[in-house]
């Protein structure tokens, strides 16, 4: 875990370096975020006869299982896009399904609702809601900018894209202005965009500066992506 500030609250930016996407941790409220699990997206496109190899689920809980484990979570706001679609909670297998029922029981589990997963159902466990408010920070899906409140989101999947010694490098990241932030996507079959691309620093609009944020061993990097001067 590596610890950083957005709006005068600690927060930790939870998984390893590498292709993995991570989770953030809200130390005082004791809280575990993720966006973007999109669960059940192998079976979904295996539905359509593109078949994927069908474990994206059991390995996304297993790691957010996991960094419930290392931060001591007590609660788990889950920031939409949990299921690929809204039927995907009736395709999860035995093992999957056993996982996320003793995860929503333990804990105070809330799903925000995604695009992909509007029809969402009381199946799923937890509290499902449109967007919560918590300690004056609102956590949706997507950023929206008709808004007075700072805020977390997901929706678009940052990843972090560097070119260094010939090498292409791509890193999930968290993105970071003044009032917004925006969740890397943590499900296993979650693709990317990139952190500069004008949807997404336009999405963080008003600002002053755009960071990406990368856990690195031990460490935070936090890349600048756009600034008001520039």
């Amino acid at each position: 875990m590596v610890p950083f500030s957005f709006q005068s609250e600690e927060m930790h930016l939870v998984g390893a370096a590498g292709s993995r996407g991570c989770a953030i941790y809200w130390p005082r409220e004791q809280a575990l975020l993720v966006a973007d699990l999109h669960l059940e997206k192998a079976s979904y496109y295996a539905k359509g006869g593109q078949m994927l190899p069908p474990y994206d689920s059991r390995e996304t809980l297993e790691r957010l299982a996991h960094a419930v484990r290392q931060t001591g979570a007590r609660r788990v706001f889950a920031l939409g896009d949990n299921f690929h679609d809204s039927e995907g909670t009736g395709r999860l297998d035995p093992h999957a399904r056993g996982m996320l029922d003793a995860m929503t029981r333990a804990l105070d589990w809330v799903w925000i609702i995604g695009n992909h997963d509007p029809g969402l159902g009381a199946e799923a466990g937890g509290t499902r809601v449109a967007q919560i408010e918590v300690a004056g920070l609102v956590l949706r899906h997507k950023a929206e900018k008709a808004t007075g409140l700072p805020e977390l989101s997901g929706h678009y999947h940052p990843r972090l894209i560097v070119s260094a010694r010939g090498r292409r490098i791509a890193r999930p990241c968290a993105v970071r202005s003044d009032n917004r932030l925006i969740l890397p996507a943590f499900g296993a079959l979650t693709g990317g965009m990139d952190a500069a691309d004008p949807a997404i620093l336009s999405a963080m609009q008003p600002a002053c500066a755009i960071d990406a944020l990368v856990p690195a061993t031990g460490r935070l990097i936090a890349y600048p992506l756009w600034r008001a001067d520039a």
